[in-house]
């Protein structure tokens, strides 16, 4: 039987939250403001009006409230008013009274305890990461990563990176590799190198140490670009249901992903002021903080048009692409590529070579290549440092390569 969308604001007006009052009626005003439904709100309402109440039947203080009050609060057998009894609440109702409670700390009634600082080898690397962001011009997510993984080789480097020696960091890896995949074990190097390279740069270390790191063996480019034909990108892009807000949206960031041969990260990061309107041009911010303008095609602009008009929703965001459903922030990059992995399924490309954005990327060089684009032209496209990079789609330009082609000597007659 569907659940009565009814329950939630009767029960709600049998709970007395005392002197909490004021501040539910400002939290539900702050979720009303961020977009959230009507029945998202009573929903929240209701929690935060039950612990209230929960509160006054303990004799609880509203300057007592901790974590462990909280806990307290989802272990209780219920029997307060206006609700159910029940033996224990359940972990989403919980954690709606929690998210009650950090609006109690924001407003100030509330202190809750500070978190443990952080250990030194924690500290050691958020400076690590700020170094990264200042000096490599990587992005967030490179950042973030580069952190993690030195911190699972600081137990085996040791506390003090003066002792570090050749041997020690070449061991490390070695020791490593036995329990690590090969693309993750080469990310790993990548990081332990930018992080002695950060040492020594502070002298906190001996110089040249980032040379000791095994080399992870690699033939750069062996494999043949993952793509699918022009086909059936049209029709990942036509899957879209233009009707609903969510498949605006998608048509628009997949026409950018397919045109432009753009990364995750470039839907994710765009900005309403990176569209020149009346040049019909596209700023992309991409790797290495590098920026390029680029045309932008009328299908794409006309569906982002479609979109800023018809389905964004109303929020003081700068990103171009946001969540349908509040709060309404902008995109990640792991939302992007899931734009396209459930475009896939709806077109029915049940085995695609993968099920990523960078699937189109791919699609759009060799779809560029087949239809007559220079290398040096689909280089400029997709932002390519390296001529090499751009010449790995040449594989699948089976026209030109027949060209070149040389007869096999076991054809050759004696």
């Amino acid at each position: 039987m569907p659940k009565s969308t009814e329950v939630l604001p009767g029960c709600t007006q049998l709970m007395n939250p005392g002197t909490l009052r004021p501040f539910v009626v400002a939290f539900t005003d702050r979720l009303s403001s961020l977009g959230h439904t009507r029945l998202t709100v009573s929903g929240y309402e209701a929690s935060a009006r039950h612990f209230g109440q929960w509160l006054q039947n303990r004799k609880i203080a509203v300057a007592e409230i901790d974590d462990s009050v909280i806990h307290r609060f989802a272990q209780h057998r219920c029997r307060c008013p206006g609700i159910r009894q029940a033996a224990r609440l359940s972990v989403k109702y919980v954690n709606r009274a929690r998210r009650f409670v950090g609006f109690l700390a924001e407003c100030g009634a509330v202190t809750l305890l500070e978190q443990a600082r952080p250990r030194r080898d924690e500290d050691v690397i958020l400076a690590f990461q700020a170094w990264l962001r200042r000096h490599r011009g990587i992005s967030e997510r490179t950042v973030w990563r580069h952190g993690r993984m030195v911190m699972r080789l600081l137990p085996a480097l040791g506390p003090d990176p003066m002792q570090y020696d050749a041997a020690l960091v070449r061991q490390v890896i070695l020791d490593e590799g036995k329990r690590s995949s090969h693309a993750y074990l080469k990310t790993m190097t990548m990081a332990l190198r930018g992080y002695l390279r950060y040492l020594a740069a502070h002298g906190s270390c001996h110089p040249g140490l980032d040379q000791a790191i095994p080399t992870i063996p690699q033939w750069r480019l062996s494999a043949l670009p993952r793509y699918i034909p022009t086909a059936d990108v049209e029709r990942v892009i036509g899957s879209c249901d233009v009707t609903t807000p969510m498949g605006i949206r998608d048509r628009a960031a997949l026409l950018l992903l397919a045109r432009l041969g753009l990364r995750a990260g470039d839907i994710a990061g765009m900005r309403l002021d990176d569209i020149d309107w009346r040049e019909g041009a596209l700023r992309v911010r991409g790797k290495g903080r590098r920026e390029i303008r680029l045309p932008l095609p009328q299908d794409a602009g006309d569906a982002i048009i479609a979109y800023l008009r018809d389905a964004r929703p109303l929020a003081a965001c700068e990103q171009i692409f946001l969540r349908i459903v509040a709060p309404y922030r902008p995109l990640a990059s792991a939302s992007v590529s899931s734009i396209v992995s459930l475009a896939l399924k709806r077109a029915g490309i049940d085995d695609p070579p993968s099920r990523g954005a960078n699937l189109l990327r791919h699609s759009a060089a060799t779809g560029m290549l087949r239809a007559g684009a220079t290398l040096d032209m689909i280089g400029t496209v997709l932002r390519h440092r390296s001529i090499d990079t751009t010449a790995h789609y040449a594989k699948v330009d089976v026209d030109m390569l027949l060209q070149i082609a040389q007869p096999w000597p076991g054809s050759v007659s004696c």
